[in-house]
This record gives C-alpha cells, structure tokens and sequence, in this order.
C-alpha cells in the first residue's frame, strides 16, 4: 500500500519560506518591491493626486476662507491665521496620506496582486514594508507642496532646522497611522470600506484638534477630547519647532502615540496579510 504525500499550498510555501529569510534577504525584498511601487505610480501618474493637489486645495481653502474670522480671534489676521494652520496642516497631510495606504493595499487584493506576493519566497513582511516607504515618500512630497504654498501665501518660517525636525515627526507619526490603515486594508471587503471607515476616524480627529482652530473657545467636553488627541500635540509640536515656543511635552506625547501604534499595529498587520484567505 503506498502513501502519497500532499504538497503544501502556495501560501503555506511562502509562509515556510518567509521564516527561512534573514534580514539581508528582507532588506534586498524590500527596495524591489520599492522600486517595482515606483515603476508603478511612473506608469499611473494620476494616484499622485492626493499628494500634489490636496496640499494646494486645502492650504489655499483654509487661508482664504477662515483666515479672516480665525485670525482675528487669534489677534490678528489673515498673515496671523497663515502662521497658525500652516504648521498644524503637516498633522493633516500625515492623516489623509495614511487613508491613501489602506485602500490601496485593498485593491491590490481585490486585483490579485498581493496573492501573487503570498505565494513568492520572499519576506512577507517585506511587502507591507515597502509600501511604508513608499507611502513615506508620498508624505514628504505632499508637505513639500504645502510647505511651498504656505510660503507664497505669507507663511513665515522662523526656525529652519525646526522645520526639518517638524517634517520627521509628521513622517514618523503618519508611518504609525499607516499601520493601522494596512490592518483595515486587510480585514476589510472593499476599498470604499477602508475609505468610508477612515473617514469616520479621520473627519472627528482632524477637526477636533488645534489643526485648524485655537481650542480655547472649544466646550470643555472638546477641549478634553483635543487635550489627548495625538493630532494636537503633533500640530503643536510643528507650531513650535517652526516659530518657537515650548515643544518638549507635546514632542514626547507624538513620539510615545507613533511607538505604541506601530508596535501594536504593525505585528497585527503583518500576521493577518499572512494569515489572510
């Protein structure tokens, strides 16, 4: 009587292989899968959109439209208001880049392309990695952008190296958000899913900070909210490092929100893209 032995799946071999790899393996996997999401966004330059437009759109629509009202209160004006929401919109830029992950990485499963990537003896993780990056790179053009239309419309930039510093937190913070985007990318059916989910956390998060308003005039139940909001601290974290003033607490309280999401999310992420069916 003979046996036959079953070979394992596709996606079981790829998981083998993954615990096989080490970390110059996953480095090398990594910057070609890099390259090859770059190849992709020269060959679809339309998915550069949100990161070119959306700066100029939203920087421009704040200013003009409630920078009169705002600025006043602020006890100036317009040029005061540009002061005040130019810093605190590298908050914004980190949010909405972030969303932009997850249903990406939705769609490439909707498309079988990830299920391609499963079955590869690659590291597994080196796919989700990649995609940071990437995504990391999109950030830092979109606040170029804003950064350059702050400029023209009056931003005044005080501290250069503070707004070196500024833009790596907002980096840091938005790789952090982006985890948490990949796991709704991989547990959720659709891309309007992921986009109507994110929105859900996005729109309450942005708005109830200092992104784009002084919180002083806020009811006291808001200003709670605001108070441990991670989108304030970042805000003010740039307001500071930018034009001056005191950084330290806000700093730390951006740093600690960016550590404890990634190591929370990012095993979460990484085990349901390999686990997922």
């Amino acid at each position: 009587m003979s046996s036959t032995t079953l070979a394992p799946p596709p996606l079981a071999r790829g998981q083998e292989a993954d615990a096989r790899i080490g970390l110059r393996a996953h480095v090398r996997h990594t910057s070609a899968l890099v390259r090859r999401n770059l190849l992709w966004i020269r060959q679809d330059p339309e998915s550069m959109f949100d990161a070119v437009l959306m700066p100029i759109v939203f920087t421009l629509l704040f200013v003009y439209v409630f920078g009169g009202s705002i600025g006043q209160a602020l006890g100036g004006g317009q040029d005061e208001y540009v002061q005040y929401v130019v810093p605190g919109m590298m908050a914004m830029m980190s949010m909405n880049i972030a969303m932009a992950v997850g249903t990406g990485f939705n769609q490439d499963f909707q498309n079988g392309i990830m299920d391609r990537f499963r079955t590869l003896p690659i590291g597994q993780g080196s796919v989700l990695f990649a995609k940071i990056v990437v995504e990391v790179m999109r950030l830092l053009i979109a606040t170029t952008i804003m950064m350059i239309v702050g400029v023209l419309v009056g931003f005044d930039i005080t501290h250069w190296g503070g707004l070196f510093a500024a833009v790596g937190l907002s980096a840091l913070f938005g790789t952090a958000i982006m985890w948490i985007f990949l796991v709704l990318g991989v547990s959720m059916k659709s891309a309007q899913s992921v986009q109507a989910m994110g929105f859900l956390v996005l729109m309450p998060l942005q708005f109830g900070s200092s992104i784009f308003a002084p919180t002083k005039s806020m009811p006291g139940w808001l200003q709670a909210f605001t108070d441990y909001n991670p989108l304030s601290s970042l805000a003010d974290s740039a307001r500071g490092l930018m034009l001056g003033g005191p950084i330290a607490h806000d700093v730390w309280v951006t740093v600690g929100w960016s550590a404890a999401l990634t190591l929370v999310m990012a095993p979460i992420a990484i085990h349901k893209f390999r686990t997922k069916s």
